[in-house]
């Protein structure tokens, strides 16, 4: 997304850190300028559904520029910079600049696509082809940000992570990933995800 303003400040967050919590009120419009974090909702029971894996270039939580509460919490997953814009800039902005206001827009309607995605996966996909989907998700959104070689891309999202993306168990993800290692369509080791097969990958999460 084009910059809104000028950032008004920059902060480092942890891996694991905290970010934004659902309900609070928020004084900036946050970016993720560098490292990954990702967009939760947490359960009474503690049990937490992930909603996106979050880039640099995101904004963490795009209803802060109109709402008056955050929707979602977002927490840092690995080691991250965040860089805040005064919200009260970026609507005088909205109100005065058409290309900032067709870019917000575009952006709320790819946050809609995605969200209709995820329930008709979470709906009707299976265990393998969720995890298929998700990767499919994240592999053109990584290499917008980085060199791929060898179709090896940074995947720093641990069992945990994935199984509360797609609705699993942290063993039936393990059993899924090695049996996508075994058919030879994916591999993970050491934060990295090595795509083998992608018509395969494609036949199993793609959305048509």
């Amino acid at each position: 997304m084009e910059a809104p303003g000028q950032i008004t400040r920059f902060f480092p967050v942890r891996a694991g850190g905290q970010i934004a919590n659902r309900n609070q009120i928020p004084n900036d419009v946050l970016v993720l300028c560098s490292g990954w974090a990702y967009r939760y909702i947490q359960l009474s029971d503690g049990r937490r559904q992930i909603l996106q894996f979050l880039l640099p270039g995101d904004i963490l939580s795009p209803e802060a520029i109109f709402g008056k509460s955050h929707l979602f919490s977002v927490k840092a997953l690995t080691e991250v910079m965040v860089g805040g814009f005064s919200t009260g800039g970026v609507r005088e902005r909205y109100a005065t600049d058409s290309a900032m206001r067709s870019t917000i827009s575009n952006y709320g309607i790819a946050e809609i696509r995605d969200a209709a995605e995820l329930a008709a996966v979470l709906g009707q996909y299976s265990a393998e082809e969720r995890i298929a989907h998700l990767m499919l998700r994240l592999v053109p959104r990584i290499a917008a940000r980085n060199v791929i070689r060898e179709h090896r891309y940074p995947f720093p999202l641990r069992q945990q992570h994935v199984a509360d993306a797609v609705g699993l168990t942290p063993v039936h993800v393990s059993r899924i990933f090695g049996l996508l290692r075994e058919r030879g369509v994916v591999s993970i080791s050491e934060g990295v995800m090595r795509v083998i097969d992608m018509p395969e990958l494609e036949r199993l999460g793609a959305l048509r």
